[in-house]
């Protein structure tokens, strides 16, 4: 029996079905025919474009609610498409590459905001597994982003977090921009002042969906740590627990 069953349908608020909608982007017509066959064949509705200049228009007619992208897209716009992307929407984004030596695109990919990746050559049937997982963890995030909206502002030390509106002032009430790695970083920590978290549990925390990379949450605390400490060299808010990951120091108190 084939492991992957059809995607499950998702009710509507009418009382009707709705499935998942994902965007191809893809200039080998050989691989986009495979991959928009295959998601069709598990109930997953596609649509897909083979330049750049088709994505915008898709995007805003079709509303996805997911994009496969292939970083090598044309003379190596990917990343510059998936930079449009992110600047105009919070759609989920699994990137492509094209062999695995290719190990810079991945790790840039990933911070412009990219959910997940695959090497070339991959199965369809991971692909699928990729997409269901990162949908899976879109809908967490929204019934959190729900629950955060209930939670109201919280405060620890001279800071303050509004969890509506999703924005952290200092003590003067001033704004701090947080991108929104370290956003979901910050509220992992909040959410668990003094206990030690560990890399693998932040990864999940932060969606930052890379094993080989692990240390890249370290990169986020680093950039967090430079927001929120007096010494980034020396932090005393966001402490290393060696051998096990970070703690968050500060009793967190909601407002």
């Amino acid at each position: 029996m084939d492991a992957f069953r059809p995607f499950e349908t998702l009710p509507a608020s009418d009382g009707s079905r709705l499935t998942p909608t994902c965007l191809v982007v893809e200039d080998d017509p050989t691989m986009r025919h495979l991959v928009t066959n295959y998601l069709e064949d598990h109930d997953i509705r596609t649509v897909s474009a083979s330049r750049r200049e088709e994505v915008p228009g898709i995007l805003a007619r079709d509303e996805p609610d997911l994009v496969v992208l292939d970083l090598r897209l044309g003379q190596e716009e990917g990343l510059d498409l998936l930079r449009e992307i992110r600047a105009r929407s919070d759609v989920p984004v699994i990137i492509t590459t094209g062999h695995r030596r290719n190990e810079i695109d991945r790790v840039v990919g990933l911070e412009l905001g990219a959910d997940d990746y695959l090497t070339k050559p991959f199965g369809l049937r991971e692909l699928l597994a990729r997409i269901k997982a990162v949908l899976r963890r879109r809908e967490v995030g929204r019934a959190s982003n729900r629950r955060d909206a209930e939670k109201g502002r919280w405060r620890f030390g001279p800071w303050q977090v509004d969890r509506r509106l999703r924005r952290l002032t200092n003590s003067t009430g001033q704004p701090i921009t947080l991108t929104k790695g370290e956003y979901a970083l910050l509220i992992a920590f909040l959410d668990a002042p003094g206990r030690p978290l560990s890399r693998e549990y932040l990864l999940q925390a932060t969606r930052v969906h890379e094993d080989v990379f692990d240390r890249s949450i370290d990169v986020q605390v680093l950039r967090l740590r430079r927001k929120l400490e007096t010494d980034a060299r020396a932090p005393s808010i966001i402490r290393t627990e060696r051998g096990v990951g970070y703690v968050f120091t500060l009793p967190v108190e909601q407002l």
